[in-house]
């Protein structure tokens, strides 16, 4: 059943909002944003955790969207529900520092690769360029994936979702450009993607398949989904890298 509007639910100028009845209302939508992002979290986070500080979130949301900017309430809400979750898992640092440089090293690997190359680095080749076996580069892949989330998050979210922010300043017209021109190069990178990093991003991140359903669709194991998902996200993060540094000169 579709949402109802911010406006259809008394948010018009001079009518104070029904926030329990909204956040009734919108509690699916919290839900189903925890359920996706703990599917790529260990399982020492717990999901009812992740939906409080969901929840959390949208409370922020509500009190702070400013309906006459003419911008949508979920992209709004969504941005607070997401940090605020992030937040909560940063709060815990689960997480080791070890893991996030290997994370770092990976990347890089793959940004000097395919700089060097100009094409798509091989895992073999990743492998080598860091001087361990293949056995050891899937396990740094697989313990890069959680990592990785909060990094791709960030790299939609551009900022993260600030405790002080406010709808004027997501809307800002300046930043909305400099963000509409990050999404259109995180697009085109996605794009040139090896095909099966593609799909699996395309599966997960647009059509919100989980990684069983993406596996059983592949015909790949939930494991093997997991790791592709996650070397996509190394290189994303390898490709931006690049796009950054090009676009900031």
């Amino acid at each position: 059943m579709p949402l109802r509007s911010y406006t259809d639910m008394g948010s018009i100028s001079g009518e104070a909002p029904n926030y329990n009845e909204l956040m009734t209302e919108y509690a699916p939508f919290v839900k189903r944003i925890a359920y996706h992002m703990t599917a790529r979290l260990p399982a020492s986070v717990q999901f009812e955790d992740i939906l409080q500080a969901g929840m959390i979130g949208l409370f922020e949301a509500l009190k702070g969207y400013d309906i006459s900017k003419g911008a949508s309430f979920e992209t709004y809400a969504r941005i607070r529900i997401q940090g605020s979750m992030i937040d909560e898992v940063r709060r815990f640092d689960w997480m080791p520092r070890s893991v996030h440089k290997k994370s770092r090293q990976l990347s890089e690997a793959i940004r000097i690769i395919e700089s060097e190359r100009g094409r798509d680095a091989k895992d073999s080749e990743i492998a080598e360029y860091l001087n361990i076996s293949m056995d050891e580069y899937y396990i740094m892949v697989k313990e890069a994936a959680g990592c990785q989330l909060l990094s791709y998050e960030d790299m939609v979210a551009i900022d993260g979702c600030k405790d002080e922010l406010d709808t004027s300043e997501i809307f800002n017209p300046f930043d909305k450009l400099q963000e509409e021109d990050f999404k259109q190069g995180l697009v085109e990178k996605i794009s040139s993607l090896p095909e099966r990093e593609k799909m699996i991003m395309s599966l997960y991140y647009d059509d919100e398949f989980n990684l069983r359903e993406i596996g059983e669709i592949l015909g790949i194991t939930e494991g093997r989904v997991c790791q592709i998902h996650s070397q996509a996200l190394l290189r994303l993060r390898a490709r931006m890298t690049d796009w950054i540094n090009d676009n900031s000169k």
